[in-house]
């Protein structure tokens, strides 16, 4: 039997899962690396410290598995998008990686509006214009860290700097990641002049671009010894994490989307063609199968957000996890189960990194809204898990506002180990939602690519088939419904409120 190595390097953490080319996952490692917040609404992290963790997590899924590293038939990835990386000539970094849940450029954004209208943004680069982007954090160094912009000879994201820590020649991202630079012509498929001079960037400086599953490298010698791996054993071209997870859960064919709740969120739909959203909401980015295209929203904070919840307010939950064999998360479910849908009334706006899709709106904050002497600590932590879906709901509302079908939705990521958050999902969408076995899809997205480029695969579509599997199915609750209905109204209601009132820029100034 003969296998495939994909890893998943996210926001908090690395994941290597070691798959069978049959689709069976043996063995898997995890290492988490921690952020950085220098100020507020600014975040780093220490891209080198990253690399390193995606060796350890690939040496312990190698031991655990017990196999012999020549039956690894190759190697691909799946990585955060939006990471801005500096490289001066010398190949060293020039200061710490600034994330994609960054917000520091807003008075650049304001300044690209002016010089670029937001539509012809849209148009050229099939995003929103928000600060997410790379291209808003490349101004932001120019005016701000002029010295750091000048030494740098190569401006990359992280899945092309791992790439190349792992063994590939050179800087190559696939074209996933090229969109997210926001100075990539998604329709011509190439660098727009324009966009790269009004930033003071030649496009020499940034990565090449390859097609996910296509060899670009083999694994290099200080990458075998940390890892256990066999030197010379294919790296493959991956995808940003959004993309790969749809290969993971099978997204590859129209009328098919998926939900992802990691760090952060993502709703996905399947495209033929590269479709524009008349309104301007979603984002177009290009799916890893050479051609087609993914309309996505994605979401600043969603597990994250849970996350924060968990350590911060939850902390007596937590410390009698720590102290016994209970699962804090597994607590934390019994309390939300406790709670009547709609958390009596209370309701929480998740934007503790900002608005992204479809609202985009680096101001905005987190917000809870309803408290009275009726709500206990239950009531509050079913608030921040029905919050966080009630943004997803907003993004699907956006991608079928748009025009696009969507009618097989598949979820993902850690949170669909709650069964009660499952059915959450299931009762704010109003339609029927399935789990897969292998929750970690861009993993798996990442091993598909890896067996592509291995020969194992034709194409991603026969990896998918292969390797991709239900688990579960959940269906709306009817006389759930409703009552999400009313909540996602408030939701909506709550938002435009503190936005057409000032609230939130108010607040967002005060931070600055």
């Amino acid at each position: 039997m003969t296998y495939l190595l994909g890893l998943d390097l996210g926001t908090i953490g690395a994941k290597a899962i070691i798959v069978s080319t049959e689709g069976e996952v043996i063995s898997q490692g995890y290492y988490e690396y921690p952020c950085k917040y220098p100020k507020p609404a600014w975040v780093e992290q220490d891209v080198d410290l990253i690399v390193a963790r995606s060796m350890d997590a690939a040496r312990v899924a190698l031991a655990d598995a017990g196999i012999d590293p020549k039956k690894i038939l190759a190697v691909s990835f799946s990585s955060q998008r939006c990471c801005t990386i500096l490289i001066d000539r010398e190949g060293k970094l020039v200061r710490p990686m600034i994330s994609w849940q960054d917000n520091r450029s807003r008075e650049e954004l304001e300044i690209l509006r002016k010089e670029i209208s937001e539509k012809r943004f849209y148009q050229i680069t099939g995003l929103p214009l928000n600060t997410t982007w790379i291209i808003g954090k490349l101004l932001w160094l120019k005016r701000n860290e002029p010295e750091s912009f000048n030494r740098t000879a190569r401006f990359v994201q992280l899945h092309a700097y791992v790439m190349k820590a792992w063994g590939a020649e050179d800087y190559v991202d696939d074209y996933s990641d090229a969109g997210f630079y926001g100075v990539w012509d998604t329709e011509r498929l190439d660098w727009h002049a324009e966009f790269c001079d009004l930033v003071g960037i030649e496009p020499s400086r940034l990565p090449q671009i390859g097609t996910s599953g296509t060899v670009i490298g083999q694994v290099g010698p200080e990458a075998a010894r940390k890892t256990g791996l066999l030197e010379g054993t294919p790296l493959c071209i991956g995808a940003g994490d959004q993309n790969a997870a749809a290969v993971g859960a099978g997204v590859v064919l129209p009328g098919s989307g998926n939900v992802s709740l990691g760090t952060g969120g993502a709703a996905v739909a399947y495209s033929e063609t590269p479709f524009r959203d008349p309104n301007e909401k979603t984002m177009v980015t290009h799916h890893p199968i050479s051609g087609k295209w993914m309309i996505e929203g994605y979401q600043a904070g969603a597990a994250s957000v849970y996350r924060w919840f968990r350590d911060e307010i939850a902390s007596l939950e937590k410390a009698f996890a720590c102290h016994s064999t209970r699962d804090v998360y597994s607590l934390l479910d019994e309390m939300v189960a406790s709670v009547p849908p709609g958390s009596r009334g209370l309701v929480l706006l998740p934007y503790f990194a900002g608005s992204a899709a479809p609202r985009w709106n680096p101001d905005a904050r987190g917000t809870l809204i309803g408290l009275t002497f009726a709500h206990d600590r239950s009531c509050l932590v079913r608030a921040f898990m029905e919050g966080i879906t009630l943004e997803v709901r907003d993004m699907l509302q956006s991608i079928r506002n748009a025009g696009v079908e969507l009618n097989d939705i598949r979820i993902l990521g850690g949170p669909t180990r709650s069964h009660v958050w499952n059915q959450i999902q299931s009762d704010v969408y109003g339609c029927s939602v399935q789990t897969l076995k292998q929750t970690d899809a861009a993993a798996v997205g990442a091993a598909i690519f890896a067996g592509v480029g291995a020969g194992v695969f034709e194409h991603i579509v026969e990896g998918c088939r292969k390797m991709v599997k239900i688990d579960r199915a959940y269906t709306p609750v009817l006389d759930h419904v409703p009552i999400y209905d009313r909540t996602y109204n408030i939701f909506c209601q709550a938002y435009e409120a503190l936005t057409k009132s000032g609230v939130f820029s108010a607040v967002a100034e005060s931070q600055a």
